[in-house]
């Protein structure tokens, strides 16, 4: 039977049939304000918190000192966890805006995956990481102009969280329902595809998602409501 990895999102490990199988790659893919970044931080916060296993939160769009922010609103003190060793961020955005960072872990000479590769290598390695999030791979098409470079790329990163032997989501950006993943390529190196869903609904949006593809477990093939509540994401049982 397959080691589980417990997601730290209430609701989901149910719909999983116990959680993540250990060593898998997910992507979670979904439009904008879909809860990306807070699905895959959640799982990242919540492996530190309360199951012991450290990990690491690659952050492409975002500087760390917003994500920190961001975050605080559901009581996650990043940094308190950065300090202890639990959690490391790797900025891989202030680059792409030219500016300056004094994070441990970093690009400071422009974008380039092989560095990237090493820096989230060693960082997994510094802290004995057993998850590591990337968010969002999308942002790679921002930093390459060639569709062949950009899933050249992917394919590295992959491979890196292959070798690493850890538990990892990759989100990305999709802008067409009718899309699974921004590139067309990342759904098929994925063992997992968890599709977010932000949909009007009487006047009111609604949010929801749907695992569409899990190897090596059966799962639900439902959609499932999700709210983000003051303490993170709760997904609902379906009535």
């Amino acid at each position: 039977m397959s080691e589980r990895v417990k997601t730290g999102i209430p609701g989901l490990d149910g719909i999983l049939n116990g959680g993540f199988i250990k060593g898998t790659n997910i992507l979670v893919s979904g439009g904008t304000g879909t809860g990306k970044t807070i699905f895959s931080m959640q799982f990242v916060y919540m492996g530190a918190v309360l199951y012991d296993e450290p990990g690491v939160f690659v952050t492409l769009e975002e500087r760390p000192s917003e994500l920190r922010r961001e975050v605080s609103q559901f009581g996650w003190d990043l940094k308190h966890l950065e300090n202890h060793g639990k959690i490391a961020i790797i900025d891989a955005a202030s680059s792409k805006a030219g500016i300056p960072t004094n994070e441990p872990y970093a690009l400071r000479r422009g974008f380039d995956i092989n560095e990237l590769a090493k820096e989230i290598y060693r960082a997994a390695k510094d802290l004995g990481s057993q998850r590591i999030a990337l968010d969002s791979i999308s942002a790679l098409g921002v930093r390459f102009d060639d569709i062949l470079q950009i899933r050249t790329s992917i394919f590295k990163l992959s491979a890196l969280l292959r070798e690493l032997e850890v538990t990892s989501i990759m989100t990305t950006e999709i802008a067409n329902p009718n899309q699974i993943s921004r590139f067309g390529v990342e759904e098929f190196i994925a063992q997992g595809v968890i599709i977010l869903y932000l949909d009007e609904e009487r006047d009111e949006l609604r949010r929801s998602l749907i695992v569409r593809k899990m190897r090596g477990t059966s799962h639900s093939l439902k959609r499932h409501p999700f709210e983000i509540t003051p303490k993170g994401i709760a997904v609902k049982p379906v009535e």
